[in-house]
């Protein structure tokens, strides 16, 4: 176990040397997604009634530090399963702003997810996380992916002269602003077939899903009566494009690398625990998968470097996030391993 330990912090502080997929100039993200430094932030606002109600209230968000900020917000709760299921007792949340910052680090910025800590107890800090890891475990395979930004945040109910709770939560890019720095819009449809995506994305989103252990998502449909896709967004080069379209997975909440308290596979997938892996993407880019799996192999140590350099993830959270990369990378070991791992299991 040492030397296991010993190996992953070696990984962490190398320097990576493997190529990455090739992509098209990307643009700069915005000042709040350019870095990976945790930022400090205050939230005050009427707490209790906002986290209940439907259409949140007013707020007041605070950037501490060298060039401290203060912006007043439109604060929401967010999420379906989480709000109503008895599951948070602090749901996530949405911030607004009224106008677009001009400067700062929150220049550019209209509106935002806050992922937060749902309960109050400190394991669920590990949870949130683990989640921050997954988005960037896909930002260390492709720049079409949200870009996060980690934050300890101080909650103040009113006028409180002290926090009601201090917990680390982080915020998600918008879509926008993930599309902008790939040169592309997001296409907005109540659905669209498979053959309209991008193959190559297609083939590296079911292969990282599956890393992950990711059940709960869908890139050609939504929920009935919402917008495409479930857990994930299309983009592409015209919001009327119907191809070569870019599906960006978000929420993790629910993978079995988090493996949160309250997940549970979906009812039509029959396992028992999200821990269990299953293969979800198309046997019509299986060329695809197998190329994703070989770029997912060669990123290994990249990806394990991610995982070291979480801070305040726990030695056992980051040893146990680790031990369930290795049984993927298992899974994929060699071209048969895919073929019988997740090729044989693809959807028709």
């Amino acid at each position: 176990m040492r030397i296991f330990r010993f190996m992953w912090c070696v990984l962490a502080l190398a320097p990576i040397v493997i190529a990455r997929p090739a992509f098209a100039q990307q643009a700069e993200p915005t000042p709040l997604f350019a870095s990976d430094e945790m930022i400090q932030l205050s939230i005050r606002g009427d707490l209790r009634r906002i986290t209940r109600a439907d259409d949140g209230g007013p707020a007041t968000l605070t950037l501490h530090g060298a060039a401290p900020e203060t912006h007043q917000i439109q604060l929401s709760p967010r999420g379906v399963s989480r709000r109503h299921n008895g599951i948070c007792t602090f749901p996530p949340l949405r911030i607004e702003l009224p106008a677009r910052p001009e400067s700062g680090l929150f220049q550019g910025q209209r509106r935002l997810k806050l992922v937060t800590h749902c309960q109050s107890r400190g394991a669920h800090q590990q949870h949130v996380l683990l989640e921050y890891a997954a988005y960037r475990l896909y930002n260390a395979m492709t720049p079409r992916s949200f870009r996060v930004r980690l934050a300890q945040i101080d909650y103040y109910r009113g006028d409180a002269d002290t926090p009601t709770i201090s917990r680390i939560g982080f915020l998600i890019e918008d879509v926008d602003d993930a599309a902008e720095r790939n040169a592309m819009v997001e296409v907005e449809t109540p659905s669209f077939p498979p053959s309209q995506l991008s193959r190559a994305d297609l083939g590296r989103i079911a292969v990282f899903q599956y890393m992950v252990g990711n059940l709960d998502w869908a890139v050609q449909s939504g929920p009935r009566g919402e917008d495409c896709c479930h857990n994930t967004r299309p983009i592409g080069m015209t919001e009327t494009a119907t191809s070569n379209l870019v599906s960006l997975p978000y929420d993790f909440d629910q993978t079995g690398l988090v493996d949160a308290p309250y997940s549970a596979p979906p009812a039509q997938i029959r396992v028992s625990s999200v821990r269990t892996r299953v293969f979800r993407g198309f046997c019509f880019h299986n060329d695809e998968t197998r190329a994703a799996a070989a770029e997912f192999r060669a990123a290994r140590p990249r990806l394990e470097a991610v995982l070291a350099s979480i801070p305040q993830l726990s030695e056992r959270r980051r040893d146990r996030a680790i031990s369930y990369l290795a049984d993927f990378f298992e899974d994929i070991a060699t071209p048969q391993d895919v073929e019988n791992n997740l090729i044989d299991d693809c959807l028709t």
